[in-house]
């Protein structure tokens, strides 16, 4: 009995319905409009989403549950170790930094589209350097190592991943002047539609969202994002607004004539956790130890993924320039 009162709890506190349940004995309607009221509100529209997602799947038999094996377990694994360590490094920068910033603003309506343009800068840093940075890559890349695109994949990361994102994000975001209510605020935003672009495309088949996707990271462009297609390989960091992304010419549009392949390049096996989860740093530990001298054992821990100290290089620019895509 206390197995299933545990398994009840933990479908309970998934799908967010303790908080509404707390709030709705503790507060007045007139609280959902707050903040708090908002999230509470909104938690529970991701996992019943999910849920909808998966019997959708089901229904039509479009994909198999093993494709949401590595989501799963990472999601097991890193319930509470990522979640707590990246609490703990934003809640540092921020006491860190806040002395330090450049200026302070107030919680107003304009001062937070700045906010959200800084944050946005900060997300592209930290997305950039994920795939350009081999030891970051290899934090990040549990993240793309499926070979579909459903919501759960939004669960797969690695559980180092999210504290050293938020170490970037909020140092930036502090620096510029940005107060923690307001940077709290932004978080909760883009966690919950960074969660939301990664939905089926077994469940919604174009995602451009027409002319909001001009100025919006719609889910057609992170599916882009996260294709091993040459033409679609390190694009599309942005989160939110894919203003930076224009900026630094990192954007592309999912093409009609480019069907999106999911993936990683490196050759592992299908839905399997551990090689999806570990399978990087392996290959990295190698490279690092069959490489000659200390120069070049530095340079393939920071250097791109796919670079060679032979000179045959396999990155994604080298295998761009050699596709002759610009």
């Amino acid at each position: 009995m206390e197995i299933l009162q545990a398994i009840g709890e933990w479908i309970v506190g998934f799908f967010g319905f303790d908080d509404l349940m707390e709030f709705l004995e503790n507060k007045t309607f007139a609280d959902f409009l707050t903040y708090d009221g908002i999230k509470v509100l909104i938690r529970p529209l991701f996992p019943i989403t999910l849920v909808l997602e998966m019997a959708r799947g089901l229904l039509f038999k479009s994909f198999g549950l093993g494709n949401y094996k590595i989501p799963f377990f990472s999601y097991v694994l890193n319930a509470f170790i990522g979640r707590y360590l990246s609490l703990g490094m934003t809640a540092i920068c921020i006491g860190f930094f806040e002395p330090k910033a450049l200026f302070h603003i107030s919680f107003t309506w304009y001062w937070f589209i700045y906010g959200y343009i800084v944050w946005e800068f900060a997300h592209f840093i930290y997305h950039y350097l994920a795939h350009k940075v081999r030891l970051f890559w290899c934090l990040h890349s549990t993240h793309h190592a499926p070979e579909n695109m459903n919501l759960a994949v939004s669960y797969a990361h690695f559980f180092l991943e999210g504290p050293y994102a938020d170490i970037i994000r909020a140092s930036i975001c502090i620096l510029a002047g940005l107060p923690p209510a307001m940077l709290f605020a932004i978080m909760f935003i883009d966690g919950t539609w960074g969660a939301f672009i990664h939905i089926g495309d077994h469940l919604v088949k174009d995602a451009r969202m027409g002319k909001l996707g001009n100025f919006m990271l719609s889910p057609a462009h992170h599916r882009v994002h996260h294709a091993r297609n040459v033409q679609y390989m390190d694009t599309n960091f942005c989160n939110l607004l894919n203003i930076w992304d224009r900026v630094f010419k990192t954007y592309q549009p999912e093409l009609d004539d480019v069907k999106v392949e999911y993936g990683i390049t490196r050759e592992m096996k299908p839905n399997h956790f551990l090689d999806a989860y570990f399978g990087e740093l392996v290959a990295l530990a190698k490279d690092v130890y069959h490489a000659p001298g200390l120069v070049n054992k530095f340079l393939y821990i920071f250097m791109p993924p796919g670079w060679s100290h032979t000179g045959q290089h396999k990155t994604a620019a080298a295998m761009k320039k050699e596709a002759g895509i610009g």
